[in-house]
């Protein structure tokens, strides 16, 4: 795919002026230039143009809002005096597996006062005696040079990336998390309420039919005593009627 119909294809029909990332990595450029790219980009922040045959980038637009621009992997040997020119606020800038041959190619990157990372990986720059040195002599605002400042130490990973875009998708998608671990808590509460509530319901149901049981038991009782009560005590004699009495006299 050309580079004109892939920058089409990743507009979404959006304007070009809502965009903060464009990434057009392993489309075709024609003649080995920029294509399709404008001033109208005047919010990208990052612009990938890895593997698509670039030999200049005498047509990237000026862009002032631009901070990292990937090259990685193109025949670019020369002409940098274009970025310094129109991307004044660039801080990070691969031009990893390019055809630089020599530290004078790099000098137009000392225009570039925000440029803090620079990668050169598989240049043959990166062969001559002293290129680390060298780099950072020609380049005092650089931390980082091929992913390691001048003392040898690796770059974090917010300092390496560093374009901002990234970090906030990266929130975005930590907050979204958040928000489904508190969906789910909540709905384990609702089912351990509900639990509650069954077992509630079992308990009222058992003081229910306790209460029954335990009145029936006493109605039990009372027709226990009633019987009791009406029938002659064991051991008593029982009393003799006065009619009785003289009966046994008139015998």
């Amino acid at each position: 795919m050309d580079m004109k119909k892939r920058v089409s294809l990743e507009l979404r029909h959006r304007s070009p002026t809502e965009v903060q990332e464009l990434v057009l990595d392993n489309c075709r450029s024609g003649e080995g230039k920029i294509e399709g790219i404008t001033e109208e980009f005047s919010n990208l922040e990052l612009l990938s143009l890895i593997n698509v045959g670039l030999t200049s980038v005498a047509d990237i637009p000026k862009l002032d809002k631009l901070k990292k621009l990937e090259l990685s992997d193109n025949r670019i040997s020369g002409g940098l005096e274009v970025l310094a020119e129109r991307l004044v606020n660039l801080t990070h800038l691969n031009l990893s597996g390019n055809k630089f041959k020599d530290i004078s190619t790099l000098e137009p990157l000392k225009k570039l006062p925000q440029l803090k990372s620079l990668d050169l990986f598989n240049c043959e720059v990166t062969n001559l005696a002293d290129y680390r040195e060298s780099i950072f002599k020609l380049l005092p605002q650089l931390t980082y040079l091929d992913g390691y400042d001048i003392d040898d130490c690796e770059a974090s990973d917010s300092d390496g990336e560093g374009d901002g875009v990234e970090d906030e998708d990266e929130e975005e998608g930590e907050s979204e998390d958040f928000e489904e671990e508190e969906e789910e808590d909540e709905e384990d509460v609702v089912a351990e309420d509900d639990d509650d509530d069954d077992d509630s319901g079992d308990d009222e149901d058992g003081e229910v039919n306790g209460d029954v049981d335990s009145e029936e038991d006493d109605d039990d009782e009372d027709d226990e005593d009633d019987d009791e009560d009406s029938s002659p005590t064991k051991g008593e004699k029982r009393k003799r009627d006065p009619e009785d009495e003289d009966d046994e006299d008139d015998d």
